[in-house]
């Protein structure tokens, strides 16, 4: 009988330990932006500066328990021709797959729709954080997608290798 009672017991520690960590995974640490709070921009490809860009209907998360938690949905009123022209391309443009409840933001198909040349992948921002920058996906149709991915540079300083020539100094928490 004392068997069958620590049975129950560990099973339901069980069940509750793991509902607590999907929760923890999928919802919570996560917040809303406010459109207010948003900052659209892309890198010119004259200055290598991030400039602010018109944007609508801003949908947008993030975390402060990681950096590579954003995401973002909202449209652009730019063509497609004048980004390109205007803004830096990102060549690795990988999106991250987002919570299921974000629903506006599928990562499967706008990765294959980069790949396809549906739509192009820009830098919207070096170093947001050190080694994370932000990549935006444009459509031709003015919808566009924001996610964070690791550049070249916090690829090699994340595995506790020295910062690559051409690298900003990393911060000594990443050292």
């Amino acid at each position: 009988m004392i068997a069958k009672i620590w049975i129950i017991f560990i099973m339901l520690t069980a069940l509750i330990a793991g509902a607590a960590l999907y929760y923890l995974q999928v919802y919570a640490y996560y917040v809303e932006i406010a459109p207010q709070d948003a900052n659209v921009q892309l890198v010119s490809l004259t200055s290598g500066d991030a400039e602010p860009i018109a944007f609508d209907n801003f949908k947008a998360i993030d975390s402060d328990s990681s950096p590579l938690r954003y995401r973002a949905c909202y449209d652009m009123p730019a063509s497609l021709a004048m980004l390109t022209e205007t803004y830096q391309i990102a060549d690795d443009a990988e999106p991250r797959v987002a919570p299921g409840w974000f629903d506006c933001f599928d990562a499967n198909q706008i990765g294959d729709d980069i790949q396809a040349g549906v739509a192009v992948g820009f830098v919207g921002q070096n170093d947001v954080k050190y080694g994370i920058d932000r990549i935006v996906a444009v459509y031709p149709d003015g919808r566009a997608y924001a996610w964070h991915q690791i550049n070249a540079c916090g690829e090699v300083v994340f595995d506790g290798n020295p910062a690559p020539e051409g690298c900003p100094t990393p911060p000594e928490s990443t050292r």
